[in-house]
């Protein structure tokens, strides 16, 4: 079973299950949840930095919300356009308030 010990949006354990698979989650204290959530930043600045169209930086950019303003003018797009698509991942994916942390996902 893949252990990822990391910060996951809030129906990623819901779409998990109904593929079938089982898995194990926890609820983050809030400490742990504000150092988690700093990782998490840390991993989508990294995934956008190595994005290599302006269309897969924007995709990052809606997750980097803190830094949307500043780096969306750079690859073009408008702040309602990376506002559009965080809507759209938070309706089909969630966001993180709930504060799920994916421990193992059964193969």
């Amino acid at each position: 079973m893949p252990t990822y010990n990391k910060l996951v949006r809030d129906k990623i354990p819901e779409i998990i299950k109904n593929s079938g698979k089982d898995l194990k989650t926890k609820i983050l204290s809030e400490d742990r949840y504000i150092k988690k959530l700093k990782l998490k930043l840390n991993e989508e600045v990294t995934e956008y930095q190595d994005a290599t169209t302006d269309n897969e930086a924007i995709e990052e950019l809606a997750d980097v919300l803190e830094l949307m303003h500043a780096l969306a003018s750079i690859h073009g797009a408008s702040i309602e356009e990376v506002e559009k698509l965080r809507k759209e991942k938070a309706v089909k994916r969630g966001g993180f308030k709930d504060k799920i942390f994916l421990i193992e996902v059964e193969d």
